[in-house]
């Protein structure tokens, strides 16, 4: 049996793992809290990422302290918001904008090989990806824009469902994907994006799984099984990404990944498990004092649990890391980039050796990454 080492010791070793193996981040908001930032309102320079934020989850100081070797970086916007088609552009935009004010720490990551770029120069790998389909307002067109501009990553729909796809987090209106919706996958699979299904309903990833031909991704979902919030994976869609070649990727929202804290701010939540939308700003501050309080277990320890379940029904091959940084609660012991470490500590003491521990920290993604771009060179 191995000699039982003290937490400091496993976080040290940690943080030696991550200066030897790659660590990619799959999922984070960080464009959208710039774009919401009072101060910088969208402005990259003015929100100064290099400078560490007191109160914010991601900035550069904790990506490099976190040893994050590359960051998945989402042009999120909300489905309702006015002129999506634009605002898609403008969120594109905004990682743009990081890539080429901080180019010093970002390299842009248009194709896998550009992973063994950016780490041999010492730089974070920036990922593009687009969080919701509402800008393609009913045309492909968008999708070879957003490709052309970066994009390598797309999460199909946030938390409502669109005219061709079922969100987890509203009413069902086409038991899945619509026609459309298959000719989205098919263009995707065309262009080399990796199809990410997090906020697709558990019916519209299955129907992805049959139509697509290259691996799909549920880049930021926990397991459904330990904690019942409609945007974790139940086990019989986990069940099938082994088959697909697709991952699953953990992630750090309280909601997703504790069933006592879901449960407590379950009152300002619709019926579908988003907030409600007549939250006063008072219980909007009492449900996030909700999801941060009353932990028994530190996050790291919770967290564990689900990448062990998961990871038990997946196999190593088929799990890595999505945290959703996105500026919201986060977990004690997990509240910002700058703590990945600790998360790599826990599974060290649960005797996660350091080629199971390098699969789930990017190993993993570079393999689904790859196998996403032959995949389109086949096609085409």
């Amino acid at each position: 049996m191995p000699k039982a080492i003290s937490r400091r010791t496993a976080t040290l070793r940690a943080r030696e793992f991550l200066k030897r193996h790659l660590l990619i981040d799959g999922h984070n908001d960080l464009p959208w809290v710039i774009r919401n930032d009072k101060i910088a309102r969208g402005d990259v320079a003015k929100f100064r990422l290099d400078k560490a934020h007191n109160d914010a989850d991601t900035d550069i100081p904790k990506l490099r302290k976190g040893g994050v070797g590359a960051q998945v970086l989402a042009a999120y916007l909300p489905t309702a918001i006015p002129h999506p088609a634009t605002v898609t552009l403008e969120q594109i935009d905004v990682i743009r904008r990081i890539e080429e004010l901080h180019a010093d720490v970002f390299h842009p990551v248009r194709r896998v090989a550009d992973l063994a770029v950016a780490r041999r120069r010492g730089k974070i790998g920036s990922i593009m990806s687009v969080e919701g389909g509402v800008g393609l307002e009913g045309s492909l067109a968008p999708l070879r824009m957003w490709h052309a501009l970066g994009m390598r990553i797309m999460t199909l729909c946030h938390n409502e469902t669109l005219d061709w796809i079922d969100s987890a987090t509203d009413a069902p209106r086409h038991d899945g994907l619509t026609d459309f919706g298959r000719s989205v996958i098919a263009e995707l699979n065309r262009l080399g994006v990796l199809i990410d299904c997090s906020h697709a309903s558990p019916k519209s990833a299955h129907d992805v799984l049959d139509v697509s031909t290259a691996p799909m991704a549920l880049t930021h979902s926990n397991a459904f099984a330990l904690c019942d919030h409609p945007r974790n994976a139940p086990d019989d869609l986990l069940k099938r990404l082994p088959a697909n070649g697709g991952i699953v990727m953990a992630t750090f929202v309280p909601i997703f990944m504790r069933q006592q804290t879901l449960q407590a701010v379950r009152p300002y939540q619709d019926q579908f498990g988003k907030s409600r939308h007549d939250l006063s700003q008072g219980e909007g501050i009492a449900a996030d004092t909700l999801s941060r309080s009353g932990w028994e277990r530190d996050g790291a320890s919770v967290l564990a649990d689900h990448i062990e379940y998961m990871t038990n029904i997946v196999g190593i091959d088929h799990i890595g890391i999505g945290s959703d940084f996105y500026g919201g609660p986060t977990p004690p012991g997990l509240e910002d980039a700058s703590t990945f470490p600790f998360l790599f500590a826990e599974l060290t003491l649960r005797g996660w050796g350091e080629d199971a521990l390098a699969k789930l920290a990017g190993r993993n993604t570079v393999r689904v990454l790859r196998d996403v771009e032959k995949a389109a060179r086949t096609r085409s």
